[in-house]
């Protein structure tokens, strides 16, 4: 199975054990997201991302010109469920 089924996969459990009127609420949002012109504004694959300076899983600052410096930069976006 590739990426896009898997996700999909995922996206339909989820769709079950989400409370109905959450989930209406869910999609009813991401339309108003859609709609208010954000998707013409995000990273898209091949595209060079500005520098930016967020917190490492330290805490610490790093900043993306001086991690470049020392070569490529791969960047995980981890979502936490604490």
């Amino acid at each position: 199975m590739n990426l896009a089924g898997k996700l999909n996969g995922i996206r339909d459990a989820a769709s079950k054990r989400i409370p109905t009127e959450k989930l209406s609420i869910m999609h009813r949002r991401t339309e108003e997201l859609r709609a208010s012109g954000i998707m013409d504004h995000v990273i898209s694959p091949g595209d060079q991302l500005p520098p930016f300076a967020l917190p490492n899983q330290n805490s610490k600052i790093v900043n993306s010109t001086d991690l470049l410096s020392s070569g490529a930069l791969v960047i995980t976006v981890f979502r936490g469920h604490w």
